[in-house]
Order: structure tokens, then C-alpha cells, then sequence
């Protein structure tokens, strides 16, 4: 397994955008088409930037993620629209993703001294990989997500492979 997180483009779009989650699991994660439209719309602010990444193994096309940040703060770093496409699930992609995209972060904000992101209430995988991860609850909910923290220091984890 060879995980890369690649910027969608003109290139990919169009791949990124047939990224399906099962059925059961639509309520969880937002589409490929809203995550991209965040990057025009600017929901959360005109500070904000939004980086969606297609997630690959060599060349397979296996999930999707983005990054969003404003970069005068500390704490405004959050991975959102998170998703490994169905057919790809339980082989370890969610996890080398997730490791991918905190990596990515830290060695281009080295100011970031936390990361966010939200979770379904009810989605018990992603909660479960999160904390995993390091990721804390804040004790914040927006809608039925709940807002998760990952609080930054030299000695974590994932600190010492960078």
C-alpha cells in the first residue's frame, strides 16, 4: 500500500467526483460535489481556504479529504469531508489517510498547534479511528457532529515521523 494524497484538479475531477460511501454511511460525510463547492462558496468565511486532495494507492483513485485553514491562527486547521470510496473500505486506507493528511499539515503550517475535524454522532468507525489517531473530544457539537481536536506537540507520535 502505497498512500498519496494528490490535489483534485481538472485532471481528476471527475473521478473524484463518482467517490461513493455505502448507503448506510450517506448521513456521515458530506458528497465529493459539496466538499468541492466549499472551495468557491467559502462557507466558513472569506479567511478560510479549503485544499481537497483525492486519496491514491499508486495509481487507484481510493477516498477523498480536504484541508481547511486560516493561516493567521493556531487552532483553524481542520480535515473535513473525509471518506475512503466503498469498495476500498477495511483495508487500512482510512488510518495511512488520515496519517497522510496530518503529515501534510504540520510540515507546511509549522504554527499549527492543533487540528479539527467533526464526526456523526453515529458513526462509530470514524470515532473509533479518530481517537485512535490522538483526536479528543472538545465538547462542541455542530448539528449531530461532533468537533474532535488533535492538540499538536513535539512529542507525539506523529511528530517524531516528520
Amino acid at each position: 500500500m502505497s498512500v498519496q494524497l494528490k490535489a483534485v484538479t481538472r485532471d481528476n475531477w471527475e473521478e473524484a467526483l463518482a467517490l461513493k460511501v455505502s448507503e448506510q454511511q450517506q448521513v456521515f460525510v458530506p458528497s465529493v460535489a459539496v466538499s468541492l463547492a466549499k472551495v468557491f462558496i467559502k462557507p466558513d468565511g472569506k479567511n478560510v481556504e479549503y485544499l481537497p486532495f483525492a486519496i491514491y494507492d499508486n495509481e487507484t483513485m481510493v477516498g477523498f479529504i480536504m484541508h481547511a485553514y486560516e493561516e493567521s491562527t493556531s487552532n483553524m486547521y481542520w480535515i473535513n469531508g473525509f471518506f475512503i470510496d466503498h469498495i476500498y473500505q477495511n483495508k487500512g486506507y482510512g488510518k495511512r489517510s488520515m496519517i497522510e493528511m496530518i503529515h501534510w499539515i504540520l510540515q507546511r503550517f509549522p504554527q499549527c498547534q492543533e487540528i479539527r475535524l467533526t464526526v456523526h454522532k453515529e458513526n462509530e468507525i470514524a470515532r473509533r479511528l479518530y481517537k485512535d489517531l490522538g483526536f479528543l473530544p472538545l465538547g462542541q457539537s455542530v448539528g449531530d457532529e461532533e468537533i474532535m481536536k488533535l492538540e499538536i506537540s513535539k512529542s507525539s507520535w506523529f511528530c517524531r515521523k516528520i
